[in-house]
């Protein structure tokens, strides 16, 4: 009984002390003048300022590519999957699909080093929610033109959008 007793102290003892711990830091970073991250970014309406080096989500541009597959090669992961088939009459493949799979990618930017033509660069989005793991893979060949050419951001409404096309939208840059 009394080892019962001591347990359940000690576990209220620790539980109390984990809070004091949490109240303290909490009260040492506490700035009321700061407001909510809402207040101070206006999140979904205006984009999150990020820093220059930071490694958001992939741009890419379906004009430059030549598949060479130097990308899907250098991922650690393997989350970058490329569609290609040759082009009839000439030399060279036309793209049929560029898929990333972010639940899988862990933005080391690795992907963007090898491009001989530099197709692919590491973008400034931070965001892109989704419902599903089917969400998190973006077929930048199924995209509109300005989002999957990197002229535009990579924003969930273009990617769930993206996913009800049945026909790639660019077939390549010699189409």
């Amino acid at each position: 009984m009394l080892d019962w007793l001591r347990n359940i102290w000690l576990a209220v003892a620790t539980v109390a002390h984990g809070m004091y711990v949490t109240l303290r830091n909490w009260l040492i970073t506490y700035q009321p003048e700061r407001g909510a991250f809402t207040e101070r970014f206006e999140y979904p309406e205006k984009p999150v300022p990020v820093a220059n080096r930071y490694r958001g989500f992939h741009r890419y541009d379906l004009t430059t590519c030549i598949s060479c597959d130097q990308c899907a090669k250098a991922c650690p992961v393997d989350c970058i999957y490329i569609g290609k088939e040759r082009v009839e009459g000439g030399k060279g493949f036309k793209i049929t699909g560029f898929a990333i799979d972010y639940s899988k990618c862990m933005f080391c930017a690795l992907c963007v080093e090898p491009c001989p033509v530099d197709c692919i660069f590491m973008g400034a989005t931070h965001d892109l929610s989704c419902y599903s793991r089917d969400g998190c893979i973006v077929d930048f060949s199924r995209l509109p033109l300005d989002v999957a050419w990197g002229r535009a951001t990579l924003n969930p409404t273009a990617v769930s959008e993206s996913k009800v096309i049945a026909e790639p939208v660019h077939g390549g840059p010699n189409q």
